[in-house]
């Protein structure tokens, strides 16, 4: 007569891990579609003038944003209604021209480029249109003054529609 042993009690069966890399990639996938990538948060009222001549920056990471314009929402309850500039991130709200604080800016944008790209480096001024001329100078004069002499103003394309303004 043979001999029947029971071995042991078998332990759970181990997880099907087949399908794990399609569902790791769809959710990878639904992430970079789904996801805005901002670099800077606009707290500044910027409505770019139109032009009838536009053309787009080529190298956008050579490119440094400076927004002159009127604060809007929480901002505007902190420093009223006077025009602010704002240097990427950073609120400037200096009653005279901040000329340190844009060569600061500058100086520190130049340093995160490469040593080739350094004389490349251009500034764009997103100025609103009801901005006085003046405040548009004094950062002017600033960036001449920390050597920024590549500058760039933002604008729209102007649209024609029979003869008309949009």
């Amino acid at each position: 007569m043979s001999k029947f042993r029971k071995e042991g009690k078998k332990g759970m069966p181990a997880i099907n891990t087949a399908s794990l890399p399609d569902i790791v990639f769809m959710l990878l996938f639904f992430f970079m579609v789904a996801t805005t990538m901002r670099e800077t948060e606009v707290q500044v009222r910027v409505k770019v003038p139109e032009a009838t001549e536009v053309k787009k920056l080529e190298k956008k990471s050579l490119v440094s944003y400076i927004y002159v314009g009127r604060p809007v929402g929480h901002i505007e309850k902190m420093y009223g209604t006077e025009p602010l500039i704002q240097l990427n991130d950073k609120l400037v709200s200096d009653e005279n021209i901040p000329y340190e604080s844009i060569l600061d800016f500058v100086l520190f944008e130049r340093e995160k480029l490469p040593e080739s790209d350094k004389s490349k480096m251009t500034i764009s001024l997103r100025v609103d249109e009801n901005i006085p001329m003046g405040k548009v100078d004094d950062v002017k004069q600033a960036l001449r003054r920390a050597r920024a002499l590549i500058i760039n103003y933002s604008a729209k394309k102007e649209y024609r529609n029979q003869g008309r303004r949009r």
